[in-house]
């Protein structure tokens, strides 16, 4: 099957395509936005997008967005003037569908839907921007997935809540890539019940099993599949939905899809002993849910369902601290399942993709973040007292810092800044910040600090 671009633009002459340089949120700038209003929305919650993927292939970009009738697929090398480029017709493209995901390896880009008489399709990209080619489009192996997640450091596909005409519903199936236009099935692994998504590398699995926890999995050997550690006592423990590795591997941060439920940043060095080092949320509102969290480098984005993109600053896991945002969904409420689905971060521009389910497509430039030249170097000491403080602190400067200008930030709680300036000085003044706990950085060229402090009155 071949979908040339110049059909897709007859299809979308509707589309709104708007590239919108000067619309910037906190530290975030839109490049692109993308929606077609002429997509119908789906019977719940009117939704007309779902997940969102990215790939590069013959050094240019690629955004993948699903829609109740599809999947889309957009060249966004030159951000500002992104353009659609593909798209793949569902097995179902009516407002049946809720949900599609998408995971890509070598020059296939895998899609599933979890909604009606789907299917499992798999498209040849290696001729974008010119066409893609669909090579697998069948019910045979399955019908219906809510995740799936590709290791392609073992070459297996995982596919997470999978309904077959031939096995009913099961919680995961393992497959073999070998052969990436037919995969092959392993293993039908039943044992945990539903596994609504899952992150995994290295055959070590973190599968998110809704209201029982999450469990981490050994998946080396198909006849023996067995746990390595688990979690299901923790703050504000609901729906376990989602969850992204760090790259050393020793945290992870999990979300559950709970109105006013915290993000947890866990500790996962030793996984016979998992613990929560850090609780945080938007700030937004009293009733936001984070959807989607990943990790890239010393910075977390998550897609929050209401409060659009979130950016946090890692490099303490311990003390996450909100550096950027962007609102995708311009309504007010926080009563049901809208807004922004997912993020992607690792294009090699380092520019953002979201979905939003009403609004469509993002290209986000996060640069006033984070630099090109990726994670900073973190000085070898920092002190900072007294702590709490009535008013004046004092910080002894790292050797990394001294004798040079220093810039200072002070963050609440809830990601705003509320300080900021140079010194040169081991002098702060908080004179005039209402008692509470604040987050301060301190910035030097490439190295930064962050410590959590607090304010008391007097």
């Amino acid at each position: 099957m071949r979908l040339s671009h110049i059909l897709l633009t007859c299809s979308l002459i509707v589309a709104c395509l708007v590239p919108a340089m000067a619309q910037i949120d906190s530290n975030v700038t839109l490049l692109y936005h993308w929606n077609d209003t002429t997509i119908a929305g789906s019977a719940s919650y009117n939704n007309r997008y779902n997940e969102i993927w990215g790939f590069t292939r013959n050094n240019r970009e690629y955004a993948v967005i699903g829609s109740t009738q599809g999947t889309h697929i957009f060249d966004v090398t030159d951000a500002v003037n992104s353009v659609p480029v593909a798209f793949v017709k569902g097995a179902v493209s009516t407002n049946q569908i809720v949900h599609r995901d998408f995971h890509d390896y070598g020059n296939y880009l895998y899609m599933v839907s979890d909604e009606g008489e789907s299917t499992l399709q798999i498209a040849d990209i290696s001729y974008l921007p010119d066409s893609v080619h669909v090579v697998y489009d069948s019910r045979n192996l399955f019908k219906r997935s809510h995740n799936i997640f590709i290791d392609s450091a073992t070459v297996r596909l995982y596919v997470c809540s999978v309904t077959s005409t031939a096995r009913g519903y099961k919680g995961l199936e393992v497959y073999s890539l070998q052969n990436p236009e037919l995969p092959q099935l392993l293993k039908v692994y039943n044992d945990m019940g539903t596994v609504h998504d899952i992150y995994v590398r290295n055959d070590t699995g973190f599968c998110h099993n809704g209201y029982n926890g999450m469990v981490v999995m050994d998946f080396t050997d198909t006849s023996n599949f067995h746990a390595l550690g688990s979690i299901d006592t923790y703050p504000d423990k609901g729906y376990n939905h989602s969850g992204w590795l760090s790259e050393d591997g020793k945290h992870y941060v999990m979300a559950d899809e709970n109105h006013g439920y915290r993000l947890k940043m866990l500790d996962v060095s030793d996984l016979s002993d998992i613990k929560v080092v850090a609780t945080f949320g938007s700030g937004v509102d009293s009733m936001s849910m984070a959807h989607n969290p990943l990790i890239k480098g010393d910075y977390l984005y998550v897609a929050y369902y209401h409060d659009g993109f979130e950016l946090y600053d890692i490099s303490d896991p311990a003390n996450p601290i909100k550096r950027g945002y962007y609102r995708t969904y311009s309504a007010g409420d926080h009563d049901s399942y809208r807004g922004a689905w997912g993020c992607y971060p690792f294009l090699p521009s380092g520019h953002v993709l979201v979905s939003d389910m009403q609004y469509g497509l993002f290209v986000l430039d996060v640069s006033q973040v984070i630099s090109s030249t990726g994670d900073h170097p973190k000085p070898r000491s920092c002190r900072v007292y007294p702590n709490p403080t009535t008013g004046r602190l004092h910080v002894r400067f790292p050797e990394e810092m001294t004798g040079q200008v220093v810039r200072y930030e002070v963050y609440s709680m809830d990601g705003r800044r509320v300080l900021s300036g140079t010194t040169a000085d081991e002098n702060l003044s908080l004179e005039g910040l209402p008692e509470s706990i604040y987050m301060l950085s301190l910035i030097s060229g490439d190295v930064r600090f962050h410590t959590r402090i607090s304010k008391i009155n007097p």
